[in-house]
């Protein structure tokens, strides 16, 4: 089977704080975005890898990174736009059958094993999934005035992680239809689940986190420089 990978690396990173983007910023001596494209270069499998970048960015030639299996194209102003913009860049040579991997950029510990999880446990399944945690904290819903009115029932409830890995023809619909009718969706399940899919949920580790705030470089540092993480 034909595997294609696609890196959606246009987000600015509001919520961090920084002026460099988040997956510039350096864990380990290494920018994240580097440390996810080597995740997902390590796969064999993988015929190619499409970084989606921000049109205006000035951080990518400045790693100087090259590799023959990977290309680069532009993003979009939401994340699925951008997604759409790297099938898009492989569109000529995918078959309607093919698998498109899609992780995020600011997931840097994602195991090897998890990805060839991913691919094991999908690679019979018709529509396809995601990797994914179950919560494990006491979930409260939070009123407008930040006050708790409601406690859920976590049983059933999980954490959706990346990557998250579908049929090419099948996600290319369910992302054209969200774009189409103006449907701002958060990642790839959910804009398949919009078509009445069901993705199968492979349950992945809890250290392939997303940096989203500045502490959670400190715990990425952690789990980089622990013996558990392939380089």
């Amino acid at each position: 089977m034909t595997i294609w990978a696609i890196l959606p690396a246009a987000g600015i990173g509001r919520r961090m704080g920084s002026i460099t983007p988040k997956q510039y910023i350096s864990v380990c001596g290494t920018p994240v975005l580097v440390h996810s494209i080597k995740r997902l270069l390590a796969i064999e499998e993988i015929e190619q890898l499409v970084v989606v970048l921000q049109a205006d960015d000035t951080w990518w030639s400045q790693l100087n990174f090259h590799d023959p299996r990977m290309s680069t194209t532009w993003g979009g102003d939401e994340r699925f736009n951008s997604v759409l913009n790297g099938l898009d860049a492989i569109l000529e040579r995918a078959e309607a059958d093919d698998w498109v991997l899609v992780h995020d950029a600011v997931r840097p510990c994602v195991t090897q094993a998890d990805i060839r999880k991913l691919i094991l446990e999908l690679s019979g399944h018709s529509v396809g999934g995601l990797l994914a945690t179950p919560i494990d904290d006491t979930v409260k819903q939070v009123g407008v005035d930040e006050h708790v009115v409601g406690t859920l029932d976590r049983n059933g409830l999980w954490s959706a992680l990346t990557p998250q890995m579908f049929r090419f023809e099948l996600l290319y619909k369910a992302l054209s239809n969200s774009a189409t009718k103006g449907i701002s969706v958060t990642d790839e399940a959910s804009a398949i689940e919009k078509l009445g899919f069901k993705p199968k949920i492979v349950m992945g580790e809890k250290s392939n986190l997303k940096i989203t705030h500045e502490a959670d470089l400190i715990i990425a540092e952690s789990f980089l420089s622990s013996k558990g993480i392939e380089s």
